[in-house]
């Protein structure tokens, strides 16, 4: 079995630096072997996660940081990322295919995101999500 690829970066409230990331941890799980289907998943749930903790968490401040963490192997992918703001609790937010939330666009993240990945939980503060991802047989 190989060594796990990891990655710890610390990036401004910066949704431009939050897209390098995204795909510098991409290019860590292609090279471990991940299927297209795999990536796409994982850049959506990625996306919006980290935009969450600019946007949401910092609320775009930039004197405030993202930390991203994550470590693959050649079995799954772990990605952690945490905010600066005060946090929220996730089964605060609509579902949004309820039928009186379909027209609102708040919750749709945390949908996409569970979807996609193996596993989302957050920290008690609601300031921090890990990720997980088995990789999909071929």
């Amino acid at each position: 079995m190989s060594e796990a690829s990891h990655l710890d970066v610390v990036i401004p409230s910066d949704t431009s630096r939050g897209s390098e990331v995204q795909e510098q941890i991409l290019a860590l799980m292609e090279g471990k072997g991940f299927t297209d289907r795999d990536l796409f998943g994982v850049k959506l749930a990625l996306e919006e996660a980290i935009v969450n903790a600019i946007k949401h968490g910092n609320q775009l401040d930039p004197g405030k940081t993202v930390q991203i963490t994550c470590d693959i192997t050649d079995q799954r992918a772990i990605i952690i990322i945490e905010d600066q703001g005060e946090g929220f609790d996730p089964s605060d937010v609509p579902d949004p295919t309820d039928e009186e939330n379909l027209d609102k666009a708040s919750g749709r993240g945390l949908m996409l995101m569970r979807a996609f990945m193996t596993s989302v939980t957050h920290n008690e503060n609601g300031n921090r999500v890990r990720m997980e991802k088995e990789k999909s047989a071929e």
